[in-house]
């Protein structure tokens, strides 16, 4: 979505007639369906040892568990305005999925308690920053380019790391940095939510596929936010 979402926000219920309360719920029920979906993939993968035969036989696996989110969510930005509903839900969903594959590695390599306290911490803090976010006057969208920039940082980082090992001392220290970075895109995604009611609610189609794209990018959130604790926190099975 091309727009700055924070030149409209309007007040009024949408055409659809759901107020800004319900349609933020809505967006975040899009958002919760992800993770479940997320971490069913998961733990049926690791259940069944899918994921360790998938890893021993099909030796592309992890590149295709890598390309395949980013080929799904370029395809979700360009064609979202064009697609339905119900391909932007299916698009969704199968992003969710395919991600659950990734995490179903790392119940393999860190212990079950680690994982637990990290989601149930990643759910406080990102509840915490979510409704800062949404209840907040201010306007968060100054946050954008540092946060856009933060984001950059830590994918050079992780590119970086696949070619040179020595990075990694650092880990610690990026760990924070990317808490930092999913924790402010957090509440400015959430914020949004609010601009993209304004701007969409006379048009109830493109209203829905903006709910699922802003749960799409709470549900990136969420996950990043995840992960950076986990590797901050987490001890690794031995």
């Amino acid at each position: 979505m091309s727009f700055d979402p924070y030149e409209f926000d309007r007040g009024y219920a949408s055409s659809q007639g759901d107020t800004l309360g319900q349609y933020t719920a809505k967006t975040f029920l899009w958002m919760v369906l992800g993770l479940l979906v997320t971490f069913g993939v998961a733990v049926g993968c690791w259940v069944t040892n899918a994921t360790v035969y998938s890893l021993v036989y099909i030796p592309a696996v992890h590149i295709i568990a890598l390309i395949a989110p980013i080929v799904l969510s370029v395809v979700f930005v360009r064609r979202i305005e064009k697609m339905s509903v119900g391909a932007a839900i299916g698009v969704f969903v199968a992003y969710a999925a395919i991600l659950g594959f990734t995490m179903s590695i790392y119940l393999l390599v860190y212990d079950l308690t680690a994982l637990v306290f990290c989601f149930l911490l990643t759910a406080v803090y990102f509840g915490a920053l979510a409704a800062y976010g949404f209840l907040t006057k201010r306007d968060l969208s100054g946050l954008r380019p540092i946060l856009i920039s933060g984001a950059v940082f830590l994918l050079i980082f992780w590119l970086l790391s696949m070619f040179i090992p020595g990075v990694m001392m650092f880990e610690r220290v990026i760990c924070m940095i990317g808490i930092a970075v999913f924790l402010g895109f957090t509440a400015y995604d959430t914020q949004k939510i609010r601009a993209y009611y304004g701007y969409y609610s006379a048009s109830p189609d493109m209203l829905a596929k903006a709910s699922i794209f802003s749960a799409l990018n709470l549900y990136l959130d969420f996950i990043n936010l995840f992960l950076y604790l986990l590797r901050f926190l987490g001890n690794k099975r031995r």
